[in-house]
């Protein structure tokens, strides 16, 4: 994957109010062309209302934004970006091939290219065969599927995605990430918001964390990450002088049930720590280290304090 210099999402101080209510505030953050960036936060911190502005549904109280070079509400733009909303609902009585041919009549799709684009994403989706079929009758992952279609037709630079795998199973989820991948490797940028932490882990290059509408951490992943390693150790017959000595690296070590956990910045201090137990008198059984997860990170920032 080569990564360019290109931003394609700059923000800048971008605020939104619903009168006295705060939908996200100041957020400033820049999204490279060909990454995944992930855009994260409990319910109601304002996710939402930050991707409604980029693609233009919402207006900015104050701030300013650039999308693909571009200030906010952009017609030209519109036409290279792609959007998959949170909660969708698409007409029931309409087909699959339906609600394909209206969207690319909406992107002003000539018949002979549209044709060609819905067999393409019907393909990725893995619907094809389904697209004669009424929505109504389509599962929740199929409808998710066929949402996403949509959002793949114009064959977008820009991808926002809210939630795109709320319905689907590990399959699907599996499947989805597997179209991001690809569409990064294209050179194309995409904007997830999920709920999903370990899918924003495994698939994003750089992510953003809100609470109550203001960003609280913003980085590459490995920097969110912190490249720390937890280390979980199995051990019994482990004295408090032992203890006293692993709090050296880990002030905040915890134990219960022959069990402890401590924080450690490489791995290259295990062999000591272990030396420290066995020599100490201990029974050492198991020493595992963990790489610390988003969903730790996640949970640490939005139950606690506001630092960036």
């Amino acid at each position: 994957m080569t990564m360019s210099n290109r931003m394609v999402i700059e923000t800048e101080n971008l605020t939104k109010y619903y009168g006295t209510k705060t939908g996200c505030r100041d957020i400033t953050i820049s999204v490279g062309e060909g990454e995944i960036f992930g855009f994260l936060g409990p319910n109601g911190a304002g996710k939402s209302t930050f991707i409604k502005m980029l693609v233009g549904l919402l207006f900015p109280t104050s701030g300013g934004a650039f999308v693909l070079g571009k200030p906010l509400g952009d017609v030209e733009v519109r036409k290279k970006i792609g959007y998959l909303p949170e909660n969708f609902k698409y007409q029931d009585w309409m087909t699959g091939q339906d609600l394909l041919s209206f969207h690319a009549s909406l992107y002003k799709l000539d018949k002979k290219n549209a044709a060609a684009k819905i067999e393409e994403v019907l393909d990725i989706v893995k619907l094809k065969g389904h697209e004669t079929y009424r929505i109504g009758t389509y599962s929740k992952g199929m409808q998710q599927r066929i949402g996403l279609a949509c959002a793949l037709l114009p064959d977008p630079e820009l991808l926002f995605l809210d939630e795109p795998t709320s319905a689907l199973d590990p399959v699907g989820r599996k499947e989805v990430r597997e179209i991001m991948t690809g569409l990064r490797s294209r050179g194309k940028t995409v904007l997830l918001n999920s709920h999903l932490l370990s899918e924003v882990e495994a698939v994003c290059d750089s992510a953003a964390i809100i609470k109550k509408g203001s960003v609280i951490k913003y980085g590459k992943m490995d920097e969110l990450l912190e490249s720390k390693l937890v280390l979980e150790i199995q051990a019994e017959d482990v004295n408090n002088d032992v203890l006293n000595k692993l709090r050296d690296f880990d002030s905040g070590l915890t134990c219960s049930n022959n069990r402890i956990y401590l924080e450690i910045k490489d791995r290259t201090v295990i062999h000591h720590i272990a030396s420290i137990i066995v020599n100490g008198g201990g029974k050492l059984f198991e020493l595992s280290p963990k790489k610390v997860s988003l969903e730790n990170v996640f949970i640490n920032l939005v139950e606690g304090g506001d630092q960036k």
